[in-house]
């Protein structure tokens, strides 16, 4: 898959928010000076699919406090959720699923599916009175059996668009 360059970004938090080794992304591109990046600049990151070929999608509504799943494009379920609370925000923008851990313990709930964001993610909960308010330390947090049903579906690579 490729990652577009952020502006503020470097090759060794690009590796850490995908948890790719940075010797392995510069292997897959060889071309590229780790140390002069810029935004807009096209990275691979091997080992990943391809966003573009998974026809799901995920469409999070920070202020709204839902979370949608599509389907080539069309809505299939829409589930609440948690998000951060002040100071502690969920981050804005586009990432996708790299991995998925089920049982992480905790607050964590039943399931944990990381971001390519280095510390975010979409999980459940041990606390879901807190479901609809903001309240988490910048993850999405959803019902236990929401994001067991949410993980059994998108795959590894399933775009996901934060936004307020």
């Amino acid at each position: 898959m490729n990652h577009t360059v952020k502006w503020g970004e470097t090759l060794y938090q690009i590796s850490r928010d995908y948890r790719v080794d940075l010797l392995d992304i510069m292997k897959a591109n060889p071309t590229i000076n780790p140390n002069m990046i810029y935004p807009g600049q096209s990275i691979v990151i091997p080992g990943l699919p391809n966003p573009q070929t998974i026809p799901f999608q995920i469409e999070i509504s920070i202020n709204n406090r839902w979370l949608k799943l599509f389907r080539n494009g069309q809505l299939q379920k829409q589930y609440p959720i948690a998000v951060g609370r002040m100071l502690h925000q969920t981050p804005v923008g586009d990432f996708i699923i790299i991995n998925k851990a089920p049982n992480p313990g905790g607050p964590y709930g039943t399931m944990w599916m990381s971001l390519s964001k280095e510390h975010y993610g979409i999980h459940g909960t041990n606390n879901p009175s807190s479901i609809g308010k903001a309240v988490s330390l910048g993850c999405v947090r959803m019902y236990n059996q929401d994001v067991e049903e949410l993980a059994g579906i998108v795959p590894i690579g399933t775009k996901v668009n934060i936004h307020s």
